[in-house]
């Protein structure tokens, strides 16, 4: 198997415990942006442990108190692309923790809902979707 995150170096590992690895990302769409990635190979969240989920959300945390120390962002995106559909090119789970700065786009509002370019906004309708 050729998965980049069950061999990573370890130069880049910021943090880590037994179910966790922390790392920067390595195409960074912020600065600071990081990864939180389970040690075993699973694809999706939902193929996570209880403990791999609890051991996830407490890197995250982690990882976050690093990035306000060094960066100080005003904001933070965070996010899992889980499943082609949604936009996962590496097929090992990890958590995109993504600092967020004033001013870095123009109007922030909608976050991780622009996801489905043009759907982001807020608007009333009287469609009702499944």
């Amino acid at each position: 198997m050729n998965c980049p995150f069950c061999a990573i170096r370890r130069e880049r590992v910021l943090a880590e415990d037994e179910l966790t690895v922390t790392i920067r990302d390595g195409f960074p769409v912020s600065p600071g942006h990081t990864l939180v990635i389970p040690r075993r190979h699973v694809v999706s969240l939902f193929e996570a442990s209880a403990a791999e989920w609890a051991a996830i959300w407490d890197a995250l945390g982690q990882a976050r108190v690093a990035v306000d120390r060094a960066l100080h962002p005003d904001g933070y995106n965070v996010g899992i692309n889980d499943g082609v559909a949604a936009g996962q090119t590496v097929m090992h789970l990890h958590v995109h923790l993504i600092p967020r700065y004033r001013g870095d786009v123009p109007d922030p509002r909608g976050g991780v809902r622009h996801c489905i370019p043009g759907h982001g906004y807020y608007r009333a309708t009287t469609e009702t979707k499944p």
